[in-house]
């Protein structure tokens, strides 16, 4: 089987979108670039994720021709490649639909930077405008905001994040989830304060050095 590691990631990355609450039912997808311009792994259409084998995963060229696998496709698909054509340095992507994003989608307005988390996905998360899932349109709609962003709003569907792996475009899409809650939360006690483009810029320096460095 090609990219047996890669596509078992898939369906441990997909137990635990359904797990963590980011997605319901067969909601959502993920795809990894296994060969960036040429060929990328994604989830299969309308499955379970509890179901889902690395066998299901689909192994599709750059033009939607399935070169590997018996299943169908992600309908989503071309999202999935679009997201790779804007942001060049992405290797793996999620979208969810998770409850609290997906809600502010409806609003049709981006997620300010009310947490400094949001810095996942960049100083600000954009809200595209409504397409309908699985359409080239939907994929056409996201690439100005994925220009600016490493998440983004899917209008009244949900959210798309991508990243250098599929485990950090995961990461990106819990850090929004978490961010459009809080903003939830402070809406109904009042009007939450912004942090500023200089704080961002310093919370975005912070995260270069968070965590366990690698030793020289």
């Amino acid at each position: 089987m090609l990219y047996e590691k890669e596509r078992t990631l898939i369906v441990a990355m997909g137990k635990k979108l359904l797990a963590s609450g980011l997605t319901e039912g067969t909601g959502g997808n993920l795809s990894i670039s296994v060969e960036p311009g040429k060929a990328f792994l994604i989830s299969p259409s309308g499955m379970e994720y509890t179901s889902i084998s690395p066998e299901d995963v689909v192994l599709m060229g750059w033009e939607g021709e399935v070169l590997d696998g018996s299943r169908t496709p992600s309908s989503e698909w071309e999202l999935h490649r679009e997201a790779y054509n804007v942001r060049s340095e992405a290797r793996g992507v999620v979208h969810t639909h998770s409850p609290y994003a997906t809600a502010f989608s409806t609003l049709g307005r981006d997620l300010p930077a009310v947490h400094y988390l949001i810095g996942y996905a960049g100083t600000s998360v954009p809200c595209t405008p409504y397409a309908l899932f699985g359409s080239s349109e939907l994929a056409r709609s996201a690439t100005p905001a994925l220009a600016k962003s490493r998440g983004v709003l899917l209008g009244n569907h949900g959210v798309l994040a991508v990243g250098t792996s599929l485990e950090k475009a995961y990461a990106t899409a819990e850090a929004v989830e978490y961010v459009a809650k809080i903003y939830a939360y402070a809406r109904t006690m009042g009007e939450p304060r912004i942090l500023s483009e200089d704080q961002m810029k310093e919370a975005l320096c912070r995260f270069a050095t968070y965590g366990q460095q690698r030793e020289q």
